[in-house]
């Protein structure tokens, strides 16, 4: 079975060598292939790819500029690829030794697949112990909505062709959690997700500490939708305006409590999680979950 290793990239200069590099130390029984789906950079991100060529015979830059979005370059670069099974990963992040092989033999058993991750290789630990209770270092993430669906992070899966093309790919309207109704679209027209614990990721965290907000306000946002969409309609939260009004006011308790950067990181993580939430509740008409 052959396999193609799809990589999104958009001005990842400064992290997309370690990924290729971690790639190339990988093997498989059988034929395959990395495809770099470049988003329209304007760094020096595929002078940086192309010095891989050597490393990684298979490795072709495939040009996704012509509309922006994560979503929409893993689409194309499944478009270009020639494998019968594929594996996405992302241009800042590394993949563990292994990885290649345990994803392989797992989707030579089964049609959907996600490994774990691991935070603290690439992160100081501030920034990794924000992510300590990660359900995907053990296991797949859980959605906290009926029917309670398993869902992984993008860069973490692994999919049979024939199955991608036939629930349509990545949701290119989606800014955000793209990979979470990727996930639950399968498992929704009857495919199973299944867990691969001997594959691991090395995922790389947002060290700017605005960008981290907007990635968790993303984030808090794109959870509404979610409900909104796939969510049980008879599930009921009582008082769900009170249980939001009480987070904000721990959030201003947690202000006062703040002792290192680590408690900092904690707490804007926090903050743009709330924000995110009570936008989308706004955005979507729901009331905050």
């Amino acid at each position: 079975m052959k396999l193609s290793v799809i990589i999104p990239c958009f001005n990842a200069a400064k992290t997309i060598g370690a990924q290729l590099e971690a790639l190339s130390g990988q093997q498989w029984s059988d034929s395959w292939e990395v495809v770099v789906s470049d988003n329209g950079s304007s760094d020096k991100s595929v002078a940086v790819v192309e010095g891989y060529r050597e490393r990684l015979p298979n490795l072709r830059i495939i040009d996704s500029s012509d509309r922006q979005g994560r979503s929409h370059a893993r689409n194309v670069g499944v478009l270009a690829a020639t494998g019968d099974a594929l594996l996405f990963c992302d241009a800042d992040d590394e993949v563990g030794p292994g990885w290649l092989a345990a994803m392989g033999e797992a989707l030579s058993k089964y049609d959907f697949v996600a490994c774990r991750v691991d935070f603290e290789k690439l992160n100081p630990p501030y920034l990794a112990g924000i992510f300590r209770n990660h359900e995907q270092q053990s296991g797949l993430q859980k959605a906290w909505f009926s029917p309670f669906l398993p869902h992984a992070g993008g860069g973490t899966l692994g999919i049979k062709r024939a199955l991608h093309q036939a629930i349509g790919g990545f949701d290119e309207s989606l800014p955000r959690m793209q990979d979470t109704d990727y996930c639950f679209r399968i498992q929704l027209a009857g495919w199973e997700l299944h867990f691969v614990p001997g594959a691991i990721v090395h995922v790389r965290c947002r060290e700017k500490l605005i960008s981290l907000f907007h990635q968790m306000r993303g984030w808090g946002e794109h959870r509404v939708l979610m409900y909104k969409r796939y969510g049980s309609p008879g599930m009921m939260i009582s008082h769900p305006w009170k249980r939001h009004a009480k987070a904000w006011v721990r959030l201003l308790h947690l202000l006062y409590g703040i002792r290192s950067k680590h408690d900092l990181v904690e707490w804007i993580s926090y903050l743009g999680w709330l924000v995110g939430t009570l936008h989308g509740s706004i955005k979507y008409r729901v009331a905050p979950k």
